[in-house]
């Protein structure tokens, strides 16, 4: 897509969700229905929306077959009755092993059509206190590929949560020409506080494309608390919508693809001499 003066409203939802797929279905059909009749073009659901759960073996139980299952069949219907994208979070996707899946993100259009899948690269691994452990490699088989896709918003790039520690992959999307990059997100409340906000603000700039940062916020029902503080920034590295704490909600922002492309005028950012 190439510079335009047009803007379009985009969403990112915050979800606490629960262990309960057919209740967390029902909240992102509510969320996904006010976003849309707020006239936003593109909906970015958060890292598991449809399950967090409480352990392997309540995620592998839920686990679809890509291609087919409840979780992808209400994406691709939510985005056909709202007629809006809907950037799908994360859900568990079977591979070969059978005790472990893909956390897979899937884009679907405003048709309802399937547009892109991207599965978490980079895995959480990580002991964040003496009683705070998470080890994503124990059920979860990392992806490979960086993966973008055509929007009427913009060319979306994708990656999820713990991706954004890692700036080569960013610089990889920047390359192949992402405008805007989805980012499901399920931050603890420990690392969201230190570095949520700074991560986000990095990677805008490091790309001059706008972040979606849709997180999940507050305590749930498997005990773990997530830090929520959905954010979206634009190209320059500015904050232009927040939400300014844990609970569910929406918070929206117009993509301006004039300014992203007067913002790489005014900064080339060597991307051919990296």
């Amino acid at each position: 897509m190439t510079s335009s003066s047009r803007q379009s409203k985009v969403a990112a939802i915050q979800m606490c969700s629960s262990h309960d797929v057919d209740e967390n279905l029902v909240v992102a059909e509510k969320m996904i229905a006010q976003a849309a009749s707020n006239q936003a073009r593109m909906v970015v659901l958060p890292e598991n929306f449809a399950i967090m759960a409480k352990n392997p073996i309540e995620r592998l139980a839920v686990k679809e077959s890509f291609g087919e299952g409840k979780i992808q069949n209400f994406l691709a219907k939510a985005a056909r009755t709202h007629q809006v994208w809907i950037v799908g979070g994360t859900i568990p996707i079977a591979t070969n092993d059978a005790n472990k899946v893909k956390a897979a993100c899937l884009v679907y259009d405003d048709q309802g059509h399937f547009a892109a899948r991207y599965d978490k690269i980079h895995l959480f691994d990580a002991v964040i206190s003496d009683t705070e452990t998470h080890q994503e490699s124990q059920m979860i088989d990392p992806g490979h590929d960086i993966v973008s896709v055509d929007t009427p918003v913009g060319k979306l790039g994708l990656a999820i949560c713990f991706d954004v520690r890692f700036p080569h992959q960013f610089r990889s999307l920047a390359k192949r020409g992402v405008e805007i990059i989805a980012l499901p997100s399920a931050f603890t409340v420990r690392t969201g506080q230190a570095h949520w906000e700074l991560l986000t603000r990095c990677r805008a700039i490091d790309t001059f494309a706008y972040i979606i940062g849709a997180g999940q916020g507050g305590t749930h029902s498997t005990g773990r608390q997530t830090y929520g503080h959905s954010i979206i920034v634009d190209p320059w590295g500015q904050i232009v919508a927040e939400k300014g704490d844990s609970e569910p909600g929406i918070i929206y922002a117009e993509i301006d693809l004039e300014h992203l492309y007067n913002t790489r005028k005014a900064i080339p950012n060597a991307l051919d001499r990296d």
